[in-house]
């Protein structure tokens, strides 16, 4: 620890702190512009200088360390006066676009200049021009605004992994700009937007929409993926306009992907906003009280063993509660939350959950990826496990699945099952590595247990956890990484087939007469034969929409509170931003009207009653945005045989990364990217 001295201020810092993060420490607040916590010091911008004690001229403070005993001053009247001439040196080129741009109200430039700004300048040269780049259909460019803070730059080179920006050229010539001109390939390419202190990088979906003044916040948490990023939601009216990152540094720390981001387009086009009645092969717009009465009766006419429920990947937990209560008290135990047919043990959390924690990837020194492509089906996560990659020189990974570019170093072992039993060899070459590391850690993809020998694959998982010493009382390395924000609440609340009860692949194919999908839209519809009953409840026409035979309209993730379990386990809860549109209602009113048409009402007339029977089921609700590490349990192994493993190859969960639900299929934005953006990510692949 180090003693320094700020503004008079006496106070100690570590060691290797630099004068910036001393003076922050101090509460004293220093200008800057180049300058990112989470990022490389770049030292460009100068607007940070302070002065130090027994130094002759003022001192970038983001790249100075602190040294013992050193007096720094953060507001003299020669730190102003550099500040300003810092000030008007930005401004000398930067156009006065301030009425037109996208960053007004947000801007870093225009805090700082009402401090350390002039009514004047002395420069009488033209300001120069720069042509606008090409970064895609989702980031726009004005880089006649640029101020060369490298931000961009370092965070795609630094975080994403995609070092696809870079500045050419020198002095007044200087550009940022892209090697090739194409689009950005980065699922995290968006964060630049939010880094950017000026108007250089906006959202091009978002260009002229609103100003931040007229926007309504909501605090919310994303559904695209499972990692229970912590998001705002920016609405006006009935509309969602914006939807940014929050700071959470235990899930997403401040970063959002792109589809998250993004696919807000998609809220809006193809909505359900009335109920719809199949008659004589076609829908017909229907009121509440004639659907109603139609489930009724249809239900009615059914056996219990014939009704069966199936939940989606975006379903809030306060819905699927209710729909198995309304299941158990119809007499089904036809239940399940696996839509992809994964074989998941849910006896034990311990064999679904991301065991190691997101955070706990800071401490891991050696990875193994089973049927995952974690930089698509989680990018925020997969930036945290790159981050670990280049803090930790010996940290090791590798990957038996479909090759890909996880954006750092990672060894491929194979495609197949075969390459998976040759793990199970404790002189296979990856294993010794993973047995030699003090915290290994094994990560598992949902489309490797979807297989048809799934249950084979997490036995065979399990066993080379255990060889790895994965499974010791202090650090639990085994991990299964969903990609459905729905799955881990739903097995948490017990939305699985009951004793005697049908999982999903028994319910298809004419298993039951009534089937209820919650949401529930990545299923081969033609697996469910015409006479089978369909009550869809969800907010998009999208594949269960055009196969159901009855419509109930619901709300999707940001028109209703909700409860959602990230792959970690942690409970955390969405608030409403804006109302469902037309007739649509929240999903769980629905279902407890229909309980009441059935004549078998639940038990909770509002949210918290149903949030109070969600704790009784599993205490996690109980204690929101709360996780702890779970301890294996001895003795404690998964259903299946490693004799079973087949030798077929592990297919990737989804083939493009930006159209994987109704949401993003629904949004014109996706669509481009996943015409304009697939290819240079193939190239890199292979």
């Amino acid at each position: 620890m180090a003693k320094v001295t700020v503004d008079g201020i006496e106070i100690e810092v570590p060691n290797g702190f630099t004068v910036l993060q001393a003076a922050e420490a101090a509460g004293k607040e220093i200008p800057r512009f180049c300058y990112h916590e989470r990022l490389s010091i770049a030292g460009n911008c100068r607007m940070c200088l302070v002065e130090i004690e027994k130094m002759p001229k003022p001192v970038a403070s983001c790249g100075q360390p602190v040294g013992e005993g050193m007096v720094i001053f953060t507001d003299t009247e020669k730190v102003r006066q550099a500040r300003r001439n810092v000030m008007e040196f930005l401004l000398i080129n930067h156009p006065l676009d301030c009425p037109i741009c996208d960053q007004g109200g947000e801007c870093d430039l225009q805090d700082e200049a009402m401090g350390y700004g002039r009514d004047h300048s002395r420069y009488l040269e033209n300001k120069r021009a720069v042509t606008d780049k090409n970064f895609g259909p989702l980031v726009k460019t004005v880089m006649t605004r640029c101020i060369q803070c490298t931000r961009c730059v370092r965070f795609l080179s630094e975080v994403a992994g995609v070092p696809e920006l870079g500045a050419t050229s020198r002095g007044e010539t200087m550009e940022i700009t892209n090697y090739v001109e194409r689009g950005l390939t980065s699922e995290l390419s968006g964060n630049i937007i939010d880094l950017c202190p000026v108007g250089a990088l906006t959202a091009k979906p978002y260009a002229f929409v609103a100003r931040t003044w007229e926007l309504r916040k909501t605090d919310s948490i994303d559904v695209f993926d499972a990692v229970g990023t912590n998001i705002r939601i920016d609405s006006r009216g009935g509309e969602v306009l914006r939807i940014l990152p929050r700071i959470n540094d235990a899930v997403n720390e401040e970063w959002l992907a792109d589809k998250s981001r993004f696919a807000l387009d998609g809220l809006k086009r193809k909505r359900l906003d009335r109920p719809w009645i199949r008659v004589a092969g076609k829908l017909q717009p229907a009121s509440w009280d004639s659907a109603l009465a139609a489930l009724a009766a249809r239900i009615a006419s059914a056996a219990p063993s014939r009704i069966g429920a199936i939940a989606g990947n975006l379903c809030d937990a306060e819905s699927m509660m209710a729909l198995k209560d309304l299941m158990t008290a119809l007499g089904s135990h036809n239940l399940d939350c696996r839509q992809d047919g994964t074989a998941l043990d849910a006896s034990q959390r311990e064999f679904y959950l991301f065991n190691t924690t997101i955070e706990g990837i800071d401490e891991a020194d050696a990875v193994l990826f089973v049927g995952v492509d974690p930089r698509r089906e989680a990018p925020v996560l997969n930036a945290r496990l790159r981050r670990r990659w280049v803090e930790n020189l010996n940290f090791v990974a590798g990957m038996i699945g479909r090759k890909t570019d996880v954006t750092y170093a990672c060894t491929h072992l194979g495609d197949d099952g075969a390459a998976l039993r040759a793990m199970l060899d404790p002189e296979h070459e990856f294993t010794k590595k993973l047995a030699a590391a003090k915290k290994p850690m094994m990560i598992i993809g949902q489309q490797a247990l979807a297989r048809l020998d799934g249950a084979a694959v997490f036995a065979a998982c399990w066993q080379i956890a255990g060889a790895a010493d994965m499974l010791a009382a202090d650090w639990h390395g085994f991990n299964v990484l969903h990609n459905a924000a729905a799955r881990v609440g739903g097995l948490d609340l017990g939305f699985v087939p009951q004793e005697g009860g049908k999982d999903v692949a028994a319910m298809l194919n004419g298993g039951v007469d009534v089937l209820w999908l919650l949401g529930a839209d990545e299923l081969d519809m033609t697996k469910i034969p015409p006479e089978t009953f369909v009550i869809y409840q969800g907010h998009h026409g999208d594949r269960g929409a055009a196969r159901a035979d009855l419509i109930l309209p619901g709300a999707a993730y940001t028109e209703k509170p909700g409860t959602y379990v990230n792959t970690e386990g942690r409970a955390q809860l969405a608030q409403r931003a804006i109302f469902p549109p037309g007739e649509a209602r929240e999903d769980w009113t629905i279902i407890r009207a229909a309980s009441a048409a059935l004549g078998k009402p639940l038990p909770y007339n509002d949210i918290e009653a149903l949030r109070r029977r969600m704790i009784k089921v599993s205490p996690v609700f109980g204690a929101p945005d709360v996780v702890r590490r779970i301890a294996h349990a001895d003795g404690a192994k998964p259903a299946g045989d490693v004799a079973h493993l087949t030798d077929a190859p592990f297919t990737p969960a989804f083939e493009t990364y930006y159209q994987t639900d109704p949401i993003s299929r629904a949004s014109p934005t996706m669509a481009k990217c996943a015409t304009e953006i697939p290819a240079p990510l193939q190239r890199a692949a292979e």
